[in-house]
């Protein structure tokens, strides 16, 4: 099994690492696309606890249909490829951040807030300089969590052919019998998970990276 799993790696070696890259690349692009959306209605939603409370469920409900029955509704209306997969992905994604950037804001001291407005500082500026870096610990981790969600979604993005290394995975289990079927599969599954545990990593640097130090947890 081994020595079928290393002829397989290296004999594919470059399509591996495209379709590693596709599917690193898709995954950040779409948790960046989701991270936007969810910043922005958690700034809308933060100081309303129905708002607050309806952003999350109804980010909450995405996550309770199956993927593959959401691929499945979108094929019809934007075909295959790229965009279900993008669509997708970033609707999965936005639960953990809308609801770790509503956390963020709302643990913001009101007495810092106060001060700052009490010195002529606007709105929109106390949010910018004061209440987003405050809640930037807490977005960064649902920025993680979602990371590591779509990397395994991904990989059944691959039955609306979608990018990534789930199409090895599909490809494997399509050709079961056959001598490359197992090393197929069992290549994709583990490159993704390498690969999600890397981007962890990264995560992690980049929150010691842009966080002060009095905020570190």
């Amino acid at each position: 099994m081994l020595q079928d799993l290393w002829d397989f790696v290296s004999t594919r070696r470059k399509q591996l690492a495209i379709d590693s890259y596709l599917h690193v690349s898709a995954v950040v692009q779409c948790v960046i696309i989701a991270t936007v959306i969810a910043v922005i209605i958690g700034i809308l939603v933060y100081r309303s606890p129905v708002g607050s409370a309806l952003a999350t469920a109804l980010a909450s409900s995405i996550l309770t249909i199956p993927s593959f029955a959401l691929l499945g509704i979108l094929i019809p209306v934007v075909g295959l490829g790229v965009p279900p997969t993008v669509i997708a992905l970033t609707l999965y994604a936005l639960l953990p951040i809308i609801r770790n950037t509503i956390v963020g804001l709302d643990a913001v001291d009101p007495g810092t807030t106060d001060a700052a407005k009490g010195i002529g500082m606007s709105r929109l500026h106390v949010l910018r300089t004061i209440e987003l870096p405050l809640a930037w610990p807490s977005i960064l981790t649902g920025m993680r969590v979602s990371t590591q969600m779509s990397m395994g979604i991904l990989a059944i993005a691959a039955y609306a052919k979608g990018p990534g290394l789930g199409n090895l995975i599909f490809s494997g289990f399509a050709r079961v019998g056959s001598p490359t079927a197992v090393p197929q599969a069992l290549t994709g599954t583990v490159l993704i998970v390498i690969l999600a545990l890397i981007l962890d990593g990264l995560f992690i640097l980049i929150g010691k990276a842009t966080t002060s130090k009095g905020l570190h947890v």
